[in-house]
């Protein structure tokens, strides 16, 4: 492993004192993964941030985004395998992100570009966090990344684009990557009076009219 209408909160989830963010704790078992996972929001210092995943390129980009998203998170995977660690890390992690957002209505989008050093790396990322699953990627990516970011999207809800435009260590592609949708994602969080959807704000009931 690799250190780098409520009456309160739903179980696993505390809201912050300036009522925008929720703090979010979930851990999932399965014979294959254990996977836990602590997320708060900025307090405006910086937020511990702590990633343990079998592959560490992946757990250091992990950490990147939550910096640069000006998240706290401390997350750990284990499992039999690479694969299905990093893939459970992600659905875990997607779904710490949907519950923190919460219901209150967000800016909804966002976007960044992030250059990277000798390497060149120049990487776009395009984010709707509006409830709607889509991932796309123009260039490519180390596919155990691709597999993260796409299971993550699925599971958050997120519509997640992708651009590489430049950029030859690896490495660096990846990190820009992540800090781009950290940036994005911290853009499209930013909290609003009312949601920006024509169709305003969708309400579910657990109950049917008979």
């Amino acid at each position: 492993m690799t250190s780098h209408g409520r009456t309160g909160p739903a179980p696993g989830r505390r809201t912050n004192s300036a009522g925008t963010w929720s703090e979010v704790h979930l851990t999932r078992r399965s014979d294959e993964t254990t996977v836990t996972l602590a997320l708060r929001p900025s307090h405006g210092g910086r937020e511990e941030v702590h990633v343990e995943l079998p592959d560490p390129l992946l757990a250091h980009a992990v950490e990147s985004f939550a910096s640069w998203a000006g998240i706290g998170l401390r997350l750990q995977a284990k499992g039999d395998d690479v694969h299905h660690a990093t893939e459970d890390a992600a659905i875990v992690l997607g779904r710490a992100l949907q519950k923190a957002l919460g219901d209150r209505p967000r800016r909804r989008v966002g976007s960044a570009t992030v250059p990277m050093d000798d390497a060149r790396a120049r990487v776009d990322v395009a984010l709707d966090v509006g409830g709607r699953s889509y991932f796309s990627l123009q260039g490519e990516l180390p596919p155990m990344v691709v597999h993260f970011l796409r299971s993550l999207a699925d599971e958050a809800r997120f519509t997640l684009h992708v651009e590489r435009r430049a950029g030859f260590d690896e490495h660096h592609v990846v990190e820009a990557t992540f800090k781009a949708f950290g940036l994005a994602f911290q853009e499209a969080s930013q909290p609003l009076d009312q949601a920006r959807s024509r169709k305003g704000t969708v309400v579910w009931e657990d109950r049917s009219p008979w």
